[in-house]
């Protein structure tokens, strides 16, 4: 009977933590002016991760400073939360008014404001912009699912923001879905100052911490490694036809 108990709580806790996929999330969007601009190319811009019950989770990004109170539906969003979270900015991508408008990005790994990894499901990305003390607003919403296999949006220009993309890739994301993945290499592994990569139709390499923040990009094959700590990351390799994960082991 114990065996049998002790067999189901490991069964309810591997199916427990199968369900907190971590990963990394990438958005990127372009602004442009409201109808109504004040400021214009002046502008304050917020974008945050919600729920699907649509409680806040995350800022992702908040360029606001001192006129962060007419981004009203973030701070709406923030205060519902609870005490002490307005304008919650917790390992969010912050600075002051925008004195133009531009292609604006920012990642999400997986976790809210408390640095705990969410559960996977359904979760909305929202965005917001005013260039006139929050008299009228470009706002934008994107319905996505966190989970175990990666998830690529490009939605139409909406409300003031173009060139969307928003990108979901989990870390357990299986390398056997690339053909050939054993020619993709990194060497030398373990590694000292650099590193290259080996293989065919490279398109992005991203280095990421094991709990899937992201560290670095570049669409190079020879990285140089000086800006991290010793210790060991996730590789991933994006390629044609699907993404090819390696560790690395930095000493």
């Amino acid at each position: 009977m114990k065996k049998l108990i002790s067999l189901l709580a490991l069964s309810i806790l591997t199916s427990y933590l199968s369900a907190q996929t971590g990963g990394t999330l990438t958005v990127t969007a372009t602004t442009s002016k409201t109808s109504t601009p004040n400021y214009n190319p002046e502008n304050i811009v917020a974008m945050w991760i919600e729920d699907s019950s649509g409680k806040f989770v995350k800022t992702l990004l908040a360029y606001a400073g001192t006129r962060k109170q007419y981004l009203i539906r973030w701070k709406a969003v923030t205060n519902a939360a609870g005490s002490g979270l307005a304008y919650n900015t917790v390992d969010a991508k912050t600075g002051a008014t925008q004195p133009s408008h531009a292609a604006r990005t920012c990642t999400w790994n997986g976790k809210n404001h408390l640095s705990v990894l969410v559960a996977d499901g359904t979760y909305t990305l929202k965005m917001e912009l005013t260039d006139n003390n929050g008299n009228k607003q470009n706002l934008a919403s994107f319905t996505f699912t966190k989970g175990t296999s990666i998830q690529t949006l490009t939605p139409s220009a909406i409300n003031g923001f173009s060139n969307i993309s928003i990108e979901w890739v989990p870390l357990n994301t299986a390398i056997e879905e690339v053909e050939e993945s054993e020619k993709y290499i990194i060497y030398p592994n373990p590694a000292g100052n650099s590193i290259s990569v080996t293989g065919d139709d490279i398109k992005r390499i991203e280095i990421c911490s094991l709990d899937g923040k992201k560290l670095y990009s570049s669409d190079e094959k020879k990285i140089y490694l000086n800006f991290l700590p010793n210790g060991m990351y996730m590789v991933n390799i994006f390629v044609r036809n699907g993404i090819v994960m390696r560790k690395l082991i930095k000493e």
